[in-house]
């Protein structure tokens, strides 16, 4: 089943002698339990094509659909709702609120949605998954690069959301934590029937993808 669906897709940014085309005619679908990675180098506009799937962002044109609803034709509040319950982010600024411990990341979650997020043995599974069970009272600031990274995915993933959109979320990791967050996404779209995608130009993420994407020039082309 299509989770998102983007059907020719522009974004200019500027106006005039500076007006710049991010993405041309981007055409792009994601099924539910399939893992969709994109590569690109920096300013090739994956992170503008990952806000757009979500919403964040609008398109100059073309057509924007999240389990098969128009964005378009949704209003400003249906679009948040939908996002709340639908998508979960993982961006490269971890978005974690510096005067809230660990813990407390995942308490604000349960404010803002308060049903159909995982359950508490679920959470505690997915913190050792990802080896920060022991940080639950640290602070964003008393981490490290890495630790927040896999904090920001815990919270994404703590949503049970039907699609998971991922910038970069494996850029502060060694290798070794490469391979259990790609397993960990990989696991979440297969046996939980999930739609990822992640917008990388971390190679080390190709093995676990079942579609891999180029974005160069604000062109997109599939590779598998």
């Amino acid at each position: 089943m299509t989770a998102i669906k983007l059907s020719n897709i522009n974004k200019f940014f500027g106006s005039g002698l500076s007006r710049v085309e991010v993405l041309k005619d981007v055409n792009f679908t994601a099924d539910l339990g399939e893992l969709s990675l994109i590569l690109g180098p920096s300013g090739s506009g994956k992170s503008t094509l990952l806000t757009i799937m979500g919403g964040l962002q609008t398109p100059d044109s073309g057509t924007v659909l999240i389990d098969q609803q128009n964005l378009a034709d949704l209003t400003p509040k249906q679009r948040d709702q939908l996002r709340l319950n639908k998508i979960g982010f993982v961006l490269q600024s971890y978005n974690l609120l510096p005067y809230l411990s660990v813990r407390d990341q995942f308490k604000l979650v349960e404010r803002v949605k308060c049903r159909g997020n995982l359950s508490s043995a679920e959470l505690d599974h997915l913190l050792e998954e990802l080896g920060i069970e022991r940080l639950l009272d640290q602070y964003p600031g008393e981490l490290s690069g890495g630790q927040n990274q896999r904090v920001a995915i815990a919270r994404a993933l703590y949503t049970n959301p039907q699609i998971i959109l991922a910038d970069e979320p494996t850029a502060a990791l060694d290798s070794n934590r490469v391979k259990v967050v790609g397993r960990l996404l990989k696991q979440m779209a297969q046996q939980h029937h999930k739609a990822v995608i992640v917008v990388t130009h971390d190679l080390r993420l190709r093995e676990f993808a079942d579609h891999t994407y180029q974005l160069m020039d604000g062109q997109l082309t599939q590779e598998n």
